[in-house]
């Protein structure tokens, strides 16, 4: 049974961002989680078939092989992986100055390794002319 928040509480979410560069869909979201943990294994916790939920997750114009909204809650549930619901939190939720702020804070990291980096590789500050 889930826990109900207290109506001035606050709901905190840590994930991996990118999630929605990552993967060009939730079924690919979904699918790499299924094969990462086992294509056979994943099929039994949520009482179907490998080989339709093969099918389900391989899509294809017959949208029949869909996977419906109740598998995607037994995924869920039984599999732990919230990494679906971070993927649908990313694409739909983040806020772009956010991402910009990321983006420009990697930058920054990488610029900082770069002199390390050319050193390294044997490659002098000096300018060549």
């Amino acid at each position: 049974m889930g826990t109900i928040l207290p109506a001035n509480s606050q709901l905190s979410l840590s994930f991996e961002p990118g999630l929605s560069a990552k993967h060009q869909t939730l079924r690919e979201c979904v699918a790499t989680g299924v094969y990462q943990r086992g294509l056979g294994k994943v099929a039994g916790q949520i009482d179907m078939a490998p080989s339709k939920l093969c099918e389900k997750l391989s899509g294809g114009a017959d949208r029949k092989r869909d996977i419906g909204l109740e598998e995607f809650e037994a995924y869920l549930q039984q599999t732990g992986d919230k990494t679906p619901v971070y993927y649908l939190i990313d694409k739909y939720l983040s806020d772009p100055s956010v991402r910009r702020d990321q983006a420009v804070a990697r930058v920054t990291e990488l610029l900082e390794a770069l002199p390390a980096a050319l050193a390294a590789a044997g490659i002098s500050n000096a300018r060549r002319r």
